[in-house]
Order: C-alpha cells, then structure tokens, then sequence
C-alpha cells in the first residue's frame, strides 16, 4: 500500500493493478525475410517465411516500436529509485521513506519527457511563471510499451493543461479536489517491482509479518543493482566522469548523461542515495550528498546552471551535459520539463 507523502495527501490505497509486461519484444526470426510485392497478391505488411514460402501478416507499429525500444535503457527511471531502495535479500523498501512515493511520479514525468512524449507548451509568455508552474502538453501519444508510463501519458492527453508539480500532486493522490482524485496512480512501488520481477531483475517471495503476509521482490540479478550504484557513485565521485555502454545504458540513446544526473537527483529526494554510497567513508559520503545537492540546484533550473570546473568531482560533467543540450536544440521544452520535475524534487528536499 502507498504510504501517504511528506504533505497531506489524500488516502492511497488501491485495487492491485496488472503488471507490467517485459520490453523484450522479438522483431521476427531470422528465418523471415520481408516480402516483396509483386502483382496482386503482394502485401506490404507480410513476412515471407523462407520454409515453403508461407506469407506471414505483421503489424509495421510492433517493428518501429522495437527499434525504439532498442535505444532505451533496460530500466526507466522509476525502476532504478526503486531499485536503489529495495532491501536486496527481504526484498521491501523501508517502512519508515515517506519520500520515495512522490519522488516515483515525478521519475514518471521526466521519464516521458526523455521519451519525447511531453513537453513544456509552446507559450512565450511561460517564461513569467516558475518553472513547476509552467503548463506540460502531450506531443506524442505513442504508447511506450511500459504500463505506468503509457498510463500517465494517456491521462495527461486527455486532462486540461495542467503544470508539472499539479500533475506530481495529482498522480501522488495529494489533492482535496474529489473531482480530481481519479488522476491518482495507484500501487506504483508494487508495480514497478512486478515489472523488474518480468524483467528479470526481481523475484517474488512471500514473508510472514506478525499478522498477515506480504508479498516481497528480493533482488535476483545482482549485476542491474550493482550497474545502477557504480554509475551512482561514477557521478558523484570521479574526477572525470565516464559512462560505460551496457544494457542499462546504450551508446546510442540520447542524454545518458542527463539521464544519469536526473536519475541520481531523483534517487537523493526519494532518500535512497545512501545505499548506492555505503561503501564509502563517512567523509566521502558526506562530499557526495554535498555535491549532489549542488546537482540539484543547477539542473532544477532552465537553461541549466553551468556546473563548477573547479572542484575535485565531475570536472566534465558540465560540458558533457553542455553539449547533450546543443546537439538536441528542437528538445528544449522537452529537457525544461525535465528541470522543472528537478525544481519540485528540491521542494521535496527541504522537507526531509
């Protein structure tokens, strides 16, 4: 059950919702090749199988959503907070994180936003708002293939024009509006675990807690959780920061490093840092949440703060994420909403 969040919140309970479903959707054997059409009975949407020439109907949308999804990490970013606070043998979050429940729906925000499913609306006279206050619009209604995500997207297509911290509220059931409360995503954490539990990274176990039985998700790939705490503690340690290629982070997908940044900052609001850090020092644990606080304050703004050179962490950083920026100028408004997620994000530190 959703715990209620840092401010009054209305109640959160919820029917269980379905799981979501594994993104590894096969393009086709190797077996097939395309069809060429010729005469009347070609068809643009067949395979022809090689083994007796058999013609194979499929359907073009399911093709250009794998490519997509080739060039997605393995894991949103909700499954990687939600993987930092996860016991790795009892398989629960602590039951004392308030934090991580509104932290995940803003996660849900950028995650769309790094997609390019929503943006910042296209409205000069924005900028005379703060920029959690700036109104979000749908500019791709294709569905990501991840249940949370696809849901959200087609409740913010559907809404009236809302801001990013109204919808953060809304979706986190913080709101006394009854005509509003059905915006509310229920039973996200449970979710997200049964979507890592498709996906390989979790299993399900049952634990007896005094008086009833819960089910629990004790991690079963330890390698993902191991990957997201080095790129953790990469971003808030190295001198000159670098980001391997691997599974969980492609070469070819767009703003790995802001991805990173967002992901690390997400991580700190919902408090789960600490357990990507606890092999570190007491001094050095203390310099890396001092520096992901200066994180926060220069991506919670737009254009972005330009990160300090002059420290003895992250010297690249600033240029790297500098030059993420330039390369996709038509995604502006995109990375604005990712900013203003951020800005929330330091509304939620403050309470911690």
């Amino acid at each position: 059950m959703e715990s209620t969040g840092l401010r009054k919140r209305g109640a959160g309970g919820a029917a269980a919702s379905s799981a979501i479903g594994s993104n590894s959707d096969a393009e086709g054997s190797s077996s097939r090749t395309p069809a060429v059409a010729s005469g009347e009975g070609g068809s643009a949407n067949s395979y022809t199988s090689e083994n007796g020439g058999h013609k194979i109907a499929y359907d073009p949308r399911d093709i250009s959503e794998s490519k997509e999804r080739s060039k997605q990490p393995k894991l949103t970013l909700m499954e990687e907070v939600l993987l930092l606070g996860l016991k790795d043998k009892q398989g629960y979050l602590s039951f004392w994180n308030d934090n991580i429940s509104y932290a995940l729906r803003g996660c849900i925000i950028i995650e769309l936003a790094f997609r390019g499913r929503v943006s910042m609306q296209r409205d000069s006279s924005r900028r005379r708002f703060p920029l959690a206050d700036r109104l979000i619009e749908v500019i791709d209604d294709t569905l990501t293939g991840e249940v949370l995500l696809d849901e959200a997207l087609k409740m913010i297509k559907a809404s009236e024009k809302m801001s990013v911290s109204t919808w953060i509220d809304l979706m986190s059931g913080e709101t006394w509006n009854l005509m509003k409360i059905g915006y509310q995503l229920k039973q996200v954490r449970e979710r997200l675990a049964k979507g890592l539990v498709d996906k390989g990274i979790l299993r399900t176990e049952k634990r007896n807690f005094l008086l009833f039985d819960m089910a629990t998700h004790p991690v079963a790939d330890g390698g993902a959780k191991q990957e997201i705490r080095t790129r953790v503690k990469t971003m808030l340690t190295a001198r000159t920061i670098t980001l391997p290629s691997t599974e969980f982070l492609p070469e070819d997908m767009e703003f790995r490093f802001l991805r990173t940044v967002a992901m690390v900052c997400a991580a700190y609001a919902a408090n789960v840092l600490e357990n990507a850090l606890s092999s570190l020092g007491y001094e050095a644990r203390e310099r890396a949440f001092a520096y992901v606080e200066e994180l926060l304050a220069n991506f919670a703004q737009w254009p972005f703060g330009r990160q300090s050179s002059s420290g003895s962490v992250g010297q690249n950083l600033g240029q790297i994420c500098m030059d993420e920026v330039n390369e996709n100028k038509d995604k502006e408004l995109q990375l604005e909403v990712v900013a203003a997620c951020l800005s929330v994000f330091t509304r939620l530190d403050s309470l911690l």
